[in-house]
């Protein structure tokens, strides 16, 4: 039996949208029609999630499912397996409690699986846009051990742990774009409208205008004239450099330059090395083999050269040579992390290390981005407040020369 998402009409000619479980698509025609519908569309929903796959994010906004909304289906699916609930009763139980169609229709297709005998990890495998490879390969491992309320528990927290760290690095970057976008605005505003008003006024006395007068004239004249057009040029910029960093080798020369910066190196560090560290806690302390653990870790991390340096780390480790020493070949981890993970190696309690560094980098670049946008939007407003004040002396200083313009 599997999950068929379907599209009939009533006797009214409205269209419904649902998921059915049948057999086969021919099964499901039929049970609509035993509702008075009259089936329109009929496919399977993993053959749906094939075709998302294939024909690439046309769509993936509107069908992608949140990561909030990932970890409450965990949640409530670690609840209903603690309390020996069978597993397709439990993926059931969840579906129906999901008020979004494409959770539901996810979580019946994965129940379609379990039934027909595969392992919870194989049925999650057909929807990899949704379950990314951590979290297949930490429920295989707690189905292999019989934890997988405990596994779930912890992907739970995980997913939950990833977001709020994503929620304060965003949260704590708005303030200043905000600011950023509303300074450029009113400067903007100010250039191509309120000055030229002003200047007009001594532009037919044909005398020779301040020389910060003449600047700001000129700054005007090219907002009024080429605004848009450099607006254009700035955007299509953006693009092509998008498109230039999706050669890896390119975009490894730019993360290689960014870690060179003094903050915004410390900031990336500190970012790749706290879900590194978080994601290798998890999975090994779900009993996932060290090496797959690490090379899971390592797809996680944005920073290619760091990435690299997890690879040549997991190559080190594979030969017998420790974790933290093989990491700290790279010099791009922090020494605070390299020496927990091995003092976790030393002491046979490596990944409640790792839970600590984690937790320890998580902390420090809280602190990092909190003082930076702290120190960010004081200088953005008094930045703002100078420029305007330059504007403002701009348009004075001919009035204070007001007698030297009339002779």
């Amino acid at each position: 039996m599997g999950a068929f998402e379907y599209t009939a009409l009533d006797s009214a000619g409205q269209s419904h949208k649902g998921v059915l479980e049948g057999d086969t698509a021919r099964h499901v025609r039929a049970l609509l029609r035993e509702k008075a519908l009259l089936p329109v569309a009929v496919t399977e929903v993993v053959t749906q999630e094939a075709r998302g796959q294939r024909g690439g994010t046309r769509f993936g906004l509107l069908r992608r499912v949140s990561t909030t909304e990932l970890s409450l289906l965990t949640r409530q699916l670690a609840t209903l397996v603690r309390a020996a609930l069978p597993l397709e009763e439990a993926l059931l139980a969840v579906s129906q409690q999901t008020e979004r169609p494409r959770v539901q229709s996810i979580l019946l297709g994965v129940r379609a699986r379990v039934m027909e005998g595969h392992t919870l990890a194989a049925g999650l495998a057909d929807f990899p846009r949704v379950f990314p490879e951590i979290y297949r390969a930490t429920v295989a491992a707690g189905e292999q051990s019989g934890h997988l309320d405990v596994v779930l528990e912890r992907l739970a927290e995980y997913t939950e742990g990833r977001e709020i760290l994503r929620q304060k690095v965003l949260g704590a970057m708005l303030y200043p774009i905000v600011l950023t976008v509303m300074s450029f605005g009113i400067v903007s505003i100010l250039l191509a409208y309120v000055v030229p008003k002003v200047v007009q006024v001594f532009e037919n006395s044909h005398a020779q205008l301040p020389f910060m007068t003449r600047v700001l004239v000129a700054f005007s004249d090219f907002i009024r004239h080429y605004g848009i057009a450099a607006v254009l040029v700035l955007v299509a910029a953006g693009v092509l450099f998008g498109r230039w960093q999706r050669d890896p080798a390119h975009r490894r020369r730019v993360d290689q330059w960014l870690l060179t910066l003094p903050l915004a190196g410390k900031l990336l560090r500190g970012f790749n090395t706290a879900r590194f560290t978080r994601t290798l806690s998890i999975l090994t302390a779900s009993a996932v083999p060290v090496l797959d653990a690490l090379r899971i870790s390592g797809e996680v991390v944005t920073s290619l050269p760091m990435r690299d340096a997890v690879t040549a780390a997991t190559a080190r480790v594979r030969e017998g040579a420790p974790i933290g020493r093989s990491l700290a070949a790279s010099r791009l981890f922090p020494p605070m992390t390299i020496h927990l993970i091995s003092s976790g190696e030393a002491s046979g309690r490596l990944e409640n290390m790792l839970e600590r560094a984690a937790i320890n980098q998580e902390r420090e670049l809280e602190g990092l981005v909190s003082a930076l946008t702290g120190l960010l939007g004081p200088l953005l407003i008094v930045a703002m407040g100078l420029f305007v004040m330059g504007i403002v002396f701009a348009m004075l200083l001919p009035i204070f020369a007001m007698n030297s313009l009339i002779r």
